[in-house]
């Protein structure tokens, strides 16, 4: 229903029944008139929204403000006479008479409680009359104070989490002291405070009470809420509707929500959104049974299961390794069991590879075993590098941090002009068996387009060289990716990574644990992997110690045309690699592009200039790195 078009008719009830605004002064609570824009009620259809053919009379809203003509234009209830064919001036001036009661009730719900109308009737010669409605509408009523008060277990627990949340629903009330009243904004305030009241631990909450008292005189109002929170609710036994090809207690594990949990209605929404992406689901709705006990609410999975196969083609561009061609199959019951199988081919000039996973289902701890093999060849222009890992451990995902346990395998075989001219040089070929240990945190605020937060990532592994001559060594590695706001909708993005290989000087490591750098996303201005141990000529190979950082500014541009889409970027990307500490020297890059925000990500398409080669290229990248 119109929200104009309610509220005349509703104002217009109150009015003839004495009961919107008093004489004295105080006026209690105008009717709420839903959101402007909507479909106008039946019986006003035909005038409204269709004015007859031959209306009886035409009608002119004379009044300084754009949005009240349009208002009372619209919605005013002459509208509906104007078909009647045979008014007599007895009838018409009897219309006008309850007209002016109806116009001041639009005007209430703008808040404006004392304002001056007149209607009159002007006739002209051969001419049907015109109804001038003229308006003054006087000052708009602001907000003296703005009272809100709680009730039940929000305003009587000691918890600091419940605390909190009152705290938040007060200061967060959107129609505070000094701010224009209005119907349609007092209705806002009211609903935004008892959506973060019944959000989270309190789905039971309701508004108890609510008075927007307004002096008309002084226009002026004073508005009171009472928020009743109910008792608060915890997360009990799941039960999960729509299993028949994967086990029924699988959302629970997936949704990562655990009986005892405070409730909370983002985190069922991310868990939805957990469950839909998992690749088990093609559709999940979670939701509690708020009539339930609410220390242990009962917790309803309603899934949609996804096809035990999904094969996806895929296609990219990269200025690193060019055009790229992508297919993989995913199959949630390899030979019949309960594990995963993701299988991946890479067709691309520079990395192309062969890869394969097997994951079981999550334990109650969240753990899953794995198992992964994959063949690469990496041809950098000058060495290519045909690789083999094998890999066997366990994976835990959570909210915001990843672990991983395994044991790995490697070998690698080096060919190329460069191998030939250095055969002595450590250029990563070679066999080893590590044990590693990994860990990730993600912090940001929103993915896959942080605009704060950050994220933390280390690994850790030991382990022995193959061989005639077997030497024991350490690698270590970290990386950390921040976003810093400062100001007008821009932030700076700190990104560092740090690197180091432990082993005897003769230690024969294959290139997967030695370091390489340069490129779309580590130093651009520089080429893909070009930036390592000098083997005369143009060729570098991989070494042992790395160190790389970055500074850019992203700053949002053509807001007006294209809001959310587009921004601008500078940067300052530097790295090294090395086989000594003491030998790592600094190789600066330096640029400038331009970011498009898209659903899968940023897209960064960037400049660069790298001072040691004093080179320009392009770069471009989806995604960010991490």
């Amino acid at each position: 229903m119109s929200g104009p078009a309610c509220a005349a008719a509703l104002a217009a009830a109150l009015l003839l029944t004495g009961c919107a605004v008093s004489r004295a002064g105080q006026a209690s609570e105008p009717a709420a008139p839903p959101p402007r824009g909507q479909s106008v009620p039946a019986e006003q259809a035909d005038t409204a929204d269709a004015p007859p053919a031959s209306p009886a009379f035409d009608i002119r809203v004379e009044v300084a403000d754009d949005g009240l003509r349009a208002l009372i234009e619209r919605h005013n209830a002459l509208q509906r006479y104007r078909a009647v064919a045979d008014l007599d001036g007895s009838e018409l001036a009897r219309l006008l008479a309850l007209a002016e009661r109806d116009v001041r009730g639009l005007l209430a719900t703008e808040g404006y409680f004392s304002p001056g109308v007149t209607l009159r009737r002007e006739d002209a010669l051969d001419a049907r009359p015109t109804v001038v409605i003229a308006i003054e509408p006087g000052q708009a009523s602001t907000v003296r104070e703005a009272r809100i008060q709680f009730e039940g277990d929000i305003a009587a627990t000691a918890d600091g989490d419940a605390r909190a949340q009152r705290e938040r629903i007060a200061r967060d009330w959107q129609l505070p002291a000094g701010r224009r009243f209005t119907q349609e904004s007092w209705s806002q305030a009211k609903t935004g405070a008892l959506r973060e009241l019944v959000q989270r631990r309190y789905p039971r909450g309701q508004i108890r009470h609510s008075v927007a008292d307004v002096d008309a005189p002084r226009a002026a109002a004073v508005l009171d809420v009472r928020l009743d929170s109910g008792p608060p609710f915890r997360l009990g036994p799941a039960v999960t509707r729509g299993a028949r090809r994967y086990p029924d207690w699988l959302p629970g594990r997936l949704s990562w929500l655990q009986p005892g949990d405070v409730y909370d209605q983002n985190k069922l929404v991310q868990a939805q959104q957990r469950l839909a992406s998992s690749g088990y689901y093609d559709s999940a709705y979670i939701s509690i049974d708020p009539e339930g006990d609410p220390a242990a609410a009962p917790v309803t999975y309603a899934v949609t299961e996804a096809p035990r196969h999904k094969l996806m083609l895929g296609m990219g561009y990269s200025t690193d390794s060019g055009a790229r061609l992508s297919l993989e199959h995913r199959d949630n019951t390899a030979l019949g069991s309960s594990w995963r199988a993701n299988t991946r081919l890479n067709l691309d000039r520079k990395a192309p590879l062969l890869q394969t996973e097997l994951t079981s289902l999550p334990d109650a701890g969240g753990w899953r075993r794995a198992v992964f093999a994959r063949h690469m060849r990496q041809d950098d222009g000058a060495l290519v590098t045909v690789s083999q890992t094998v890999r066997a451990g366990l994976i835990k995902t959570a909210e915001s941090y990843d672990r991983n346990l395994y044991v790995q395998y490697d070998h690698a075989l080096v060919t190329g002009a460069a191998s030939v001219n250095a055969p002595d040089a450590l250029v990563g070929e070679g066999a080893a068996v590590s044990a590693n240990i990994a860990w990730t945190g993600r912090y940001f605020d929103a993915l896959p387009v942080p605009a704060r937060g950050f994220g933390l990532q280390a690994e850790a592994g030991a382990g022995m060289t193959l061989g005639s001559d077997r030497k024991p060594f350490a690698r270590l590695n970290g990386r950390a990716l921040g976003f810093v706001p400062v100001g007008g909708g821009s932030r700076l993005a700190l990104r560092g990574e740090l690197g180091a290989v432990i082993a005897a000087g003769s230690a024969r490591l294959p290139g997967t644990y030695l370091f390489r750098t340069g490129g779309d996303t580590t130093v651009r201005g520089y080429a893909w992997r070009s930036i390592g141990i000098p083997l005369g000529g143009d060729w570098v190979g991989p070494g042992r110690y790395l160190a790389v950082g970055s500074v850019e500014w992203q700053r949002p541009i053509l807001q007006n045309r294209f809001p959310g889409l587009l921004e601008h970027t500078l940067f300052i990307d530097v790295g090294s690699v090395a086989n000594r500490v003491g030998d790592l020297r600094a190789h600066w890059g330096v640029g400038t592009g331009v970011r498009v925000i898209s659903p899968v990500g940023p897209m960064d398409l960037s400049v660069a200039y790298g001072l040691k080669v004093r080179q320009w290229r392009l770069h471009l990248s989806v995604g960010i790195a991490f």
